[in-house]
């Protein structure tokens, strides 16, 4: 469907949260000249309040236009999707509230982009709505934040320093110290307690997908295992990361005929691997308990976050490990803290992207490697990121 006659460029979606406000920071500040931009959400004296704090660094923002939606509420996400070419959103857990802003987006031929880790909503909306999608043209880009932007974009970097053709084995490992926000948090224990349900729809996207022809793809990680060569300790990290990847390298040949991926968080000591693990199994164990799951939520609202200073001291760096073609390369992405301060850099640079540069031709629910690639790369470096060879 043509965009090209819509009143926005870009909607930002649940500018009054914890990480939707850092990320209206960042797009005042790098939005550039004409570009046609609002903001969203339930309620519009927050809203307001966001706009005022945005016209503290540029007074022209104190006219931002300010779109008056609700996750529940379809009627006025469609109102949404058909004014503007991209939305992106931060409203989660987007398995409760995510899928009525798809679906309005996969409508309205509208670019989305989100920030969820969640399989189990990423696996449900390619159901739902990536045929829709397909028809009308829209690109709906889930994870574009630190799930799974270093993870998906760093692996698309590391084959091309390999030769082109050739099987690929790829490892990555990630470290980091950042805190989590309430809504992170949120998203995570629900995703614990519904393993039932994600199974389930993991299942029903794999009848309905189509498999890569004359070609392999697999992501799968060892046990816990001490890496030689890094010097790290190795635990699979059960996140989405691994699936977003997959994903594209089955869609982009530059992947190579026969790609393995596995995926791990990394620690130098082993007490710290040991310690890792049973924190999140007792996670785990007290998100199927409904009386626990409840105090746990409690423990860490929605909207909270950690502190500036919190955030100005964290950092992340994933590290990627591949061979192919007779050659080995060793690479890492790295930046800032990485929940919050990049995250809201990598959605800000995903929207920017998908409503301004020139993206290969896609539609569906696609990747951030498959539908912005190097131009997103190129962006995120741009604006402070790493990507390099070790």
């Amino acid at each position: 469907m043509p965009t090209t006659d819509r009143t926005y460029d870009l909607v930002l979606f649940g500018a009054t949260g914890f990480t939707g406000g850092l990320t209206a920071d960042y797009l005042a500040r790098n939005v550039p000249d004409g570009c046609r931009w609002a903001l969203a959400g339930r309620n519009r004296a927050k809203l307001e309040d966001v706009r005022s704090r945005l016209a503290r660094v540029d007074p022209a923002l104190a006219e931002l236009p300010l779109l008056q939606a609700d996750a529940a509420d379809e009627a006025s996400l469609r109102a949404v999707a058909e004014q503007t070419r991209v939305v992106a959103t931060t409203v989660g857990p987007f398995v409760q509230y995510g899928g009525p802003l798809v679906a309005a987006c996969a409508e309205a031929g509208t670019a989305y982009a989100d920030l969820t880790g969640e399989s189990e909503f990423v696996d449900k909306t390619y159901v739902a709505h990536h045929a829709r999608a397909v028809e009308t043209g829209a690109r709906i880009v889930h994870a574009c934040g630190f799930d799974s932007i270093p993870h998906d974009l760093g692996a698309l970097f590391t084959v091309q320093q390999l030769p082109e053709g050739v099987p690929v084995r790829m490892r990555g490992m990630l470290r980091t110290d950042a805190a989590v926000s309430g809504g992170t948090f949120h998203s995570a224990i629900t995703a614990f307690s519904r393993v039932r349900e994600m199974k389930k729809a993991m299942a029903a996207r794999r009848e309905v997908e189509p498999r890569p022809e004359g070609r392999r793809v697999r992501a799968a990680a060892k046990r816990p295992h001490h890496d030689a060569e890094t010097g790290y300790w190795l635990v699979p990290l059960p996140t989405i990361d691994p699936f977003i990847v997959k994903r594209s390298a089955a869609a982009l040949d530059r992947f190579g005929p026969d790609f393995s991926y596995a995926h791990y968080a990394a620690a130098r000591r082993l007490p710290t691997v040991v310690g890792g693990i049973v924190g999140v199994g007792l996670l785990v164990g007290a998100a199927q308990v409904g009386p626990l799951r409840d105090q746990l939520l409690k423990r860490m609202p929605q909207g909270s976050g950690p502190s500036p200073e919190k955030r100005q001291r964290s950092h992340f760096a994933m590290h990627f490990v591949a061979e192919g073609g007779g050659q080995k390369v060793h690479t890492k992405v790295s930046g800032g803290d990485p929940g919050y301060t990049e995250t809201a850099k990598m959605l800000g640079e995903s929207a920017l992207c998908l409503a301004f540069d020139d993206n290969p031709p896609t539609a569906g629910q696609v990747t951030t490697a498959t539908a912005m690639g190097q131009n997103l790369i190129d962006r995120l470096v741009a604006a402070g990121m790493r990507f390099e060879v070790v």
